[in-house]
Formats: structure tokens, C-alpha cells, sequence
């Protein structure tokens, strides 16, 4: 009788052909974990963060091709790594979407989206332009794949993921860049799951941010109607 090991052997092992290509059934099942949670974030609902946290688990195991011996036998550092840095940035996420949704009640979101303020801009884009310029160096003698589209990705995730936590609507258009350069990088390496997920994540980025924008209209409209403070993102942008 086969026990757990053997069972989690099978499945890290598990793999499709599809045109002549071996694709993880790993990769695919954690690709559709973060498409998941991408769906929950848009609801601004708690559970996507720990599914999440599944997908990126998994996902940790597929971009370290040559540790885990995937089909791509290839490192990508930056796709890795930044999956443990989700782990954290998710873990405060759920606890500060988590506090919101008991504060709000029965029916409450987790979150109320905003605009960022021209300050918490000016600050993720120096974090973008200095984050990628550093970690770059860092890939580089690691053999990265890609040090700079590596360092983008990996800048632009924490940045988004943080901005999600935040309830920051500017955060859809960080993955819409983080998207831009992932899909090429990914289909270079061989990652064709990944690169397609991202090619849907691209369209989808277009519908969260329509959806938060339409909620942050929506719930600002009622805030005001009720005489209650305005969002300290409307006030500064006038």
C-alpha cells in the first residue's frame, strides 16, 4: 500500500504531453490556484488569500526546475523566490482583510478599494525602478534566466500583492506590467502554463480594476450621501 511519500512522489512527478510538450500537472494546478485567487480578490474576499498561498507552494517547486528536476531543468530565482515573498505579503493580507471583514459585519467586503495617494505612487515606483535595479545584480550571479525581466517580475508582484492587501485599485495595473514582460520570459523558458495564465491574467487585470473602480465609485457615492469622511485618496487627488 502505498503511503503519503509515495502518493506526493506521483504527484510532484505527474506530468501531460500535449504536442510533443511535457506540462506539470504541478504547474497547471498551481497556475489555477492563483487564477483562483486573482477571482477572490477581485470579490475582495478573505479566501483568496490562503488559496493563494496553495498556488504559490506549488509554484515555488515548478520555477526551480533544475532543484525539483522539472521538464524546463531551468532556475528561474526571480519566479521562485518571489512565490516565498507572496507567502509573507499573503499572510499579511489575510490578517488585515480578515480584521475588515469583522469589523464590517455579516455581508461587509474585505476590503474598500481606493486610488493610492500621489505619495504611496511616487513611493511604489521607486520601489519598482530601485528594487528591480538591485535584485537584477543579485539574479545575475545567481544564472538567472533573465536577471532584469526576472527582478521586474519579482518587484512588481510583491508591489501588487502588497497594493491588493491595501485595497489599492493602481494595484491591477502593477500586474498588468508585471504580465507585459512574464509572458515572453515564460514561454522562452518553456513555462507554457504559466505564460498562458499570465496571457489571461491580462484581460482579467482589465476587469478587477473596471470592478474596483465601479465598487470604489459605488461606496464613495454612499459615504458621501451619508455625511461621512471622504477617502483621503479622493481628497488628494482633488
Amino acid at each position: 500500500m502505498s503511503g503519503p511519500a509515495d502518493a506526493l512522489a506521483s504527484f510532484l512527478d505527474a506530468a501531460v504531453v500535449i504536442g510533443g510538450v511535457p506540462l506539470l500537472l504541478r504547474e497547471v494546478v498551481g497556475n489555477l490556484f492563483g487564477l483562483a485567487s486573482a477571482v477572490g480578490g477581485m470579490r475582495r474576499r478573505v479566501w483568496a488569500w490562503p488559496v493563494g498561498v496553495v498556488g504559490n507552494a506549488l509554484l515555488f517547486t515548478v520555477f526551480l526546475g533544475g532543484v525539483f528536476a522539472t521538464p524546463q531543468a531551468v532556475d528561474l530565482y526571480g519566479q521562485a523566490g518571489r512565490q516565498v515573498f507572496f507567502l509573507l505579503v499573503s499572510v499579511y493580507g489575510w490578517v488585515r482583510w480578515s480584521r475588515t471583514r469583522r469589523e464590517g459585519g455579516a455581508g461587509a467586503p474585505a476590503v474598500t478599494p481606493r486610488w493610492a495617494t500621489g505619495r504611496e505612487r511616487a513611493l511604489l515606483a521607486a520601489v519598482m525602478v530601485v528594487g528591480t535595479l538591485g535584485l537584477a545584480q543579485v539574479f545575475a550571479r545567481l544564472e538567472s534566466f533573465g536577471p532584469y525581466p526576472d527582478a521586474w517580475i519579482f518587484t512588481g508582484s510583491l508591489l501588487a500583492t502588497y497594493g491588493m492587501a491595501r485595497g489599492w485599485i493602481d494595484f491591477w495595473f502593477v500586474w498588468l506590467a508585471v504580465d507585459v514582460v512574464g509572458v515572453p520570459l515564460l514561454v522562452a523558458a518553456g513555462y507554457y502554463p504559466s505564460a498562458v495564465l499570465y496571457v489571461v491574467y491580462a484581460g482579467f487585470v482589465v476587469w478587477g480594476a473596471l470592478t474596483w473602480v465601479r465598487a470604489h465609485r459605488q461606496e464613495r457615492a454612499t459615504t458621501a450621501g451619508a455625511g461621512g469622511p471622504q477617502d483621503p485618496a479622493v481628497t488628494a487627488l482633488g
